[in-house]
């Protein structure tokens, strides 16, 4: 296999907590890093928020994921400085509209 590996090695678990609550952050907490904000279209509920969570969450080098579905906000803490282009292509794939960076 040829090219840089864009997923986490490692497995993730699913959205949803044994208890059978939605979980909305990745399992990764957020010591330190850079946050980025991006406008997100098409997100109306709940699960909107955990699809976006999981696919933003599953990316290299993403230590956390925060939805404001409300907002149309999606606030991304990464290790180092995000991959714009490949936040945009999960958000897009996961059937949202990434617009750009929030002001």
């Amino acid at each position: 296999m040829s090219g840089p590996r864009t997923l986490r090695e490692e497995s993730t678990s699913s959205c949803c907590t044994p208890d059978g609550s939605c979980s909305t952050t990745s399992a990764a907490s957020p010591a330190t890093g850079q946050v980025s904000v991006y406008s997100v279209s098409g997100m109306t509920c709940g699960h909107c928020k955990s699809a976006i969570t999981k696919a933003v969450g599953d990316l290299a080098d993403v230590l956390s994921v925060d939805v404001d579905v409300d907002a149309g906000q999606v606030a991304v803490t990464t290790a180092g400085d995000p991959d714009d282009a490949l936040i945009t292509k999960v958000v897009d794939d996961a059937g949202y509209e990434l617009t750009g960076r929030a002001a």
